[in-house]
């Protein structure tokens, strides 16, 4: 397949997608920061969801989509995908023999493949999802896009909860909003609006 340069129109799109999905890339490499390789690799939901295993999938979902689905593969081998546990949600924790550093270095690479895909094709340049069912597997990038900027802004949002739970580290925006003091005073608010619906001394609009 050819290069195609994105049109003028596409361009500031495609930019503005990119600055988004970039923010969610950078949110949930943040939510490793200052852990160790436990913390970042236990389960902290009844579902297994930890913090290492989001990056390991997004990375997975960034290079499936942006690399095999366009026709532009990176070379990089993913040992979960190759041998089908995949599938068994492999992609979703990492293994003892996968270090961090490998993980995060893959993540690091995905983004320098995948940007420079998508710099390169017009929006509506065709896309075709292998695992997605055959009445809807042929797509675009541009709806690719918007789907991968979803799917890691959700990831990052999952990674902010998880790394609170550990050690009370909120997201970015945490120290902007207030000092200590100020969210000790905000949850302080929430807990006794939801006491009151706990002790069932709420009356509802109807007065009951």
């Amino acid at each position: 397949m050819s290069a195609t340069t994105n049109a003028p129109a596409d361009a500031g799109m495609t930019d503005e997608l990119l600055r988004y999905l970039q923010q969610g890339r950078d949110a949930l490499l943040r939510s490793l920061d200052g852990l160790g390789d436990y913390d970042v690799r236990r389960p902290l939901t009844p579902s297994g969801t930890n913090l290492l295993g989001l990056v390991k999938h997004v990375a997975g979902v960034e290079l499936a989509y942006f690399g095999d689905s366009l026709g532009r593969p990176s070379g990089e081998r993913l040992p979960w995908v190759e041998d089908g546990s995949i599938w068994d949600s492999a992609d979703m924790w990492a293994t003892a023999e996968e270090s961090r550093e490998d993980l995060v270095a893959l993540y690091r690479r995905v983004w320098a493949h995948c940007d420079a895909v998508v710099r390169e094709l017009p929006l509506d340049a065709p896309a075709s999802v292998a695992w997605w069912p055959e009445e809807r597997r042929q797509t675009t990038l541009g709806s690719l896009l918007v789907r991968c900027v979803a799917e890691v802004s959700q990831h990052a949002g999952h990674a902010d909860v998880l790394r609170e739970s550990i050690d009370g580290r909120g997201g970015r925006d945490h120290d902007e909003m207030g000092d200590d003091a100020w969210w000790t005073a905000y949850v302080a608010r929430i807990r006794a609006a939801a006491d009151a619906y706990r002790t069932g001394s709420v009356a509802t609009e109807d007065g009951s």
